[in-house]
């Protein structure tokens, strides 16, 4: 089985730079960074669609004032959703293309606006009902051999999904929405299909986007004053137990928020604290 592409704590979500206003400067972004690459963290989740493409662009602003750190970090990838603000034809529809003149053109605008040669991680954003298997795989395949992109992989994939372009791609992990509150990948038997399929979990959204029900986050405080942690660790926690150990996308870029996560990367949970959040959040008991 592959090892996985990303060996680190967590991720750093890109999706809300924007709404940083300490981060609004592109020398106090570059302190940032350097503070997370400090504290082990050097893997950065972006995709075009984030404030479209500016979220990229403000981090490139950053990493021009010090090129030198570039070569530290993991900088993520993702594309294929088009806005419908950005639809050229008459439809105006938000939808996926897959193409390979979108995907190169796209590769190229995500390097030109972060101000790099390659993306280290390059993500299908979500999965295309019109993606043509061959043309895709050898897009995704040329983009490695041209050295733009280091390796490649999926986002929201189910596993069906990656079975297909696995055939022809080295896919080396899917992005998919997990946590207490999205626990659907854990009963259904998906997890370890994707690790049988050596494919890392990137799990977005992992604290459920902070819309825990009361019983949850009731749950999740009873176990952390068990274990003298907080209900965030507790909640990380559980999914760190999952197959293949997914690995969180953090969402929030308050630096308390990252320093809280560190501190509880080790924290681990007994199989009935595990179960125990689960029923809380699924309201039910196991069969």
């Amino acid at each position: 089985m592959a090892s996985p592409v990303l060996a680190q704590p967590l991720l750093l979500g890109m999706m809300r730079l924007l709404e940083y206003p300490e981060l609004g400067e592109p020398q106090a972004l570059l302190a940032f960074i350097e503070r997370c690459v400090e504290r082990g963290l050097n893997g950065f989740d972006h995709a075009d669609l984030y404030a479209g493409g500016r979220c990229e662009a403000h981090f490139g602003a950053a990493l021009r004032l010090a090129p030198a750190l570039r070569q530290r970090l993991q900088i993520i990838g993702k594309v294929d959703i088009v806005p419908a603000e950005q639809d050229c034809s008459r439809w105006q529809v938000k939808h996926y293309d897959t193409s390979a003149r979108y995907l190169r053109e796209a590769v190229d605008g995500s390097l030109a606006r972060l101000g790099v040669e390659r993306l280290d991680g390059f993500l299908l954003h979500r999965p295309d009902p019109l993606l043509q298997v061959d043309e895709v795989a050898d897009t995704l395949n040329d983009l490695i051999a041209s050295g733009k992109v280091g390796w490649v992989g999926l986002s929201n994939a189910e596993v069906l999904h990656c079975q297909a372009l696995a055939q022809r791609v080295p896919l080396r992990c899917n992005q998919i929405e997990l946590s207490l509150q999205a626990q659907h990948w854990v009963w259904d038997g998906s997890l370890h299909a994707l690790q049988a399929a050596g494919l890392q979990v990137l799990a977005w959204s992992p604290m459920g986007g902070g819309r825990f029900g009361e019983r949850l986050c009731s749950a999740l405080s009873e176990v952390a004053a068990e274990l003298g942690a907080t209900a965030n660790q507790v909640a990380l926690a559980w999914l760190r137990e999952l197959p293949g150990r997914p690995l969180p996308i953090l969402g929030s870029l308050r630096w308390g928020r990252i320093e809280e996560a560190l501190l509880g990367a080790e924290l681990a949970l007994d199989r009935p604290a595990w179960f125990y959040l689960s029923e809380a959040a699924r309201g039910h008991e196991v069969a």
